[in-house]
């Protein structure tokens, strides 16, 4: 019996709207889909793993600058002028409601090209409750927060929603929810009230704008008000 008695045409393997039209062995061509299943079922799982304290940590801890001759290698982020810190003082410890269109909008500016990570957090619909849907990225959150690393930072805690339903609405639902998630830091890690500036935006700021209800539009956004150098010398 020849190599060729061993061989037999398979179906393609398929998976998803991928498929390989080439003739295997048996075992092959079953160890072969067995490998792209898992593969798929791997890349799937990842990109639905929820956000871990460490990835927040690392998103919101400042990057080193390196120098050379020709100036620093990486960007350095914008550094407050004395009006934008004072502005900064001037929202802490104020209620995210009581924040008027232009305040948001400076801390918007403000908070441009500053470390950030987007957390998606699972409220009830029209609810800002945290609950057990919503803790596992509200407590990584916090479990970020209270590191060493991040321990003297101040952070904007951005509310955002998708585009279904009005604009007040939607506003007014993304103010409670940043509300929601600074309390609840505030409460369970201890987190000092000062350095955590809540704000919503609605739906004005649409993560993926090609899909204005997509589930990643409604998100809290973290920004690290850092305003130190980071350069290494």
């Amino acid at each position: 019996m020849s190599a060729d008695d061993d061989m037999i045409e398979c179906s393609p393997p398929k998976v998803g709207r991928f498929s390989l039209a080439q003739p295997y062995a048996p075992k092959s061509c079953a160890t072969f889909a067995a490998a792209i299943v898992l593969f798929w079922s791997s890349a799937i799982a990842q990109a639905g793993d929820p956000v871990t304290a460490q990835d927040i940590l690392n998103a919101l801890t400042p990057k080193p600058l390196t120098r050379s001759l020709r100036g620093p290698t990486t960007d350095e982020p914008q550094k407050q002028t004395p009006e934008q810190q004072n502005f900064v003082n001037s929202v802490r410890n104020r209620s995210t409601r009581s924040l008027t269109l232009d305040e948001r909008n400076e801390l918007a500016t403000i908070s441009k090209d500053k470390p950030s990570i987007d957390i998606e957090i699972d409220f009830a619909y029209n609810s800002a409750e945290i609950g057990r849907e919503a803790s596992p990225g509200v407590t990584a959150l916090g479990q970020a927060l209270s590191s060493p690393q991040l321990a003297s930072s101040s952070f904007v805690l951005a509310g955002h929603t998708d585009a279904k339903g009005s604009d007040p609405f939607n506003q007014d639902l993304s103010e409670r929810r940043a509300e929601s998630v600074k309390t609840y830091l505030i409460e369970h890690y201890k987190l000092p009230a000062a350095n955590l500036i809540s704000v919503g935006y609605g739906k004005t700021m649409l993560k993926n704008t090609n899909n204005p209800f997509a589930a990643e539009n409604r998100r809290v956004q973290v920004i690290n008000l850092v305003d130190k150098d980071t350069a290494s010398k």
